[in-house]
């Protein structure tokens, strides 16, 4: 590994990792593990849960018929400043996805969903794959899946996606969270029903003991962040969705014009599903570059060291403490990090002083309400380009910076963040 990369990390400097294990898609299919068609499945099961989420949740997802998703929008000259001449920055706004307000929704919906159909299909609750799903909202259906349990470990948005989803249809839900988890992250799932456990370690630690306590308990059925296909397969399906949404824009790249999602990453599942799922759909015109925080860079050190989940943050002396409380994770996803190591163009840091800079812009010129997981994005596209990203080279380049969560964020803990930056609370 890079002596002055690892020096960087060590020092909690902002640095830019082009990853030299990037190849064309031709050539990586043979090392990828999810094909076009999982990932089709995964956007078929989320079409027929539709009628049962708009059943479900009518307040939010009638006008839509179910169906989860979020709107590009333009952000405008502020967020393209400093980069060269017909670049444009867009926002993919999944912070307002409906129900569970982050890019969690759809990872989290389709894991909780694959598992109540596996089981619902096994107690005759559906006749078929094709039944109705409605049936499922019934009293029989929620007596039947409150004698389950669903468990994961999560630094907030995961186990929100999971709890909201799972008290509603009947699961009993319980989240392991580090003690220094969201404290209204924690009420949430508290009002609606799941049961929060608190860990003095970190999500590691506390998945750890997710793992282990539903292990033994068939009823018990354990999520795992770390090693999830059905999570992975949610969070894919935005990519597959993606080309249908730029089209509509007219941003459909090309041969002169490129295209760079900046993804936000923790333990990886989330900006690795979508980063698949672009390559997948919109084939090696859709580069990809994640963004972590300079105390939490998991993934660029697992990819760097070639160690993915046997290397650990904290061997570089990193607490893994930051304001982007959802990145702050000590050790990647093997699962994520090895599908990866062929698809992900580079991984960029951003330092934790500049997280809040980041959310007070977003807020002051755009309106826009990020929690400092998601601002971190922002940081991505000059970041790309200071690198001279080669997939961004001699073109003009799209760039959709992933906005990953914080439309569920209360005034208060949003004002908080603000007044770090010297911005004013927001009314």
């Amino acid at each position: 590994m890079d002596a002055a990369l690892q020096a960087a990390l060590r020092a909690n400097a902002p640095v830019f990792w082009p990853n030299p294990g990037r190849v064309p898609l031709a050539e990586a299919r043979s090392r990828l593990t999810v094909s076009p068609a999982d990932i089709e499945a995964a956007a078929g099961r989320l079409a027929r849960f539709a009628p049962l989420l708009a059943r479900l949740f009518p307040d939010e997802l009638a006008a839509t018929g179910g169906i989860i998703e979020s709107d590009l929008l333009p952000l405008g000259a502020w967020a393209s400043a400093g980069l060269p001449a017909g670049d444009t920055v867009w926002l993919k706004a999944d912070h307002l996805l409906p129900v569970a307000g982050s890019v969690k929704a759809r990872g989290g919906f389709h894991a909780v969903l694959r598992l109540a159909e596996s089981l619902a299909l096994d107690a005759g609750l559906l006749a078929g794959p094709d039944a109705a799903t409605t049936a499922l909202a019934a009293p029989q259906a929620r007596a039947f899946f409150a004698g389950h349990t669903l468990s994961v470990g999560s630094t907030g948005n995961l186990g929100l996606s999971i709890g909201i989803l799972g008290r509603a249809l009947g699961f009993a839900v319980t989240v392991h969270m580090s003690a220094e988890a969201k404290a209204w992250k924690k009420e949430k799932l508290r009002e609606v029903g799941a049961t929060v456990v608190e860990h003095a370690g970190d999500y590691a630690a506390a998945c750890v003991v997710a793992r282990e306590q539903a292990a033994p308990d068939p009823a018990n059925h354990f999520i795992d962040d770390e090693n999830s296909l059905d999570l992975f397969l949610g969070y894919a399906v935005a990519g597959l969705r993606l080309p249908a949404q730029l089209a509509a824009k007219g941003l459909a790249a090309s041969a002169d014009r490129s295209l760079c999602l900046h993804l936000p990453c923790g333990v990886g599942g989330a900006p690795g599903g979508i980063a698949l799922g672009a390559r997948h759909f919109l084939g090696d015109a859709a580069a990809s570059v994640f963004i972590e925080p300079t105390q939490a860079p998991c993934m660029l050190w697992g990819l760097a060291s070639g160690r993915h989940d046997g290397a650990d943050i904290r061997e570089l002396g990193l607490s893994g403490r930051t304001l982007a409380d959802g990145l702050a994770v000590p050790r990647p996803s093997r699962f994520v990090g090895r599908l990866m190591e062929p698809v992900v163009d580079g991984l960029a840091t951003v330092a934790e002083d500049d997280l809040p800079r980041l959310v007070a812009r977003a807020w002051r010129e755009g309106e826009l309400r990020l929690e400092p997981s998601a601002a971190a994005a922002l940081a991505g596209p000059a970041m790309a380009r200071a690198a001279g990203l080669a997939a961004l080279a001699g073109r003009p380049a799209v760039h959709i910076v992933w906005a990953t969560g914080g439309g569920m964020l209360p005034v208060a803990d949003f004002a908080a963040v603000l007044a770090l930056a010297g911005e004013r609370p927001c009314s």
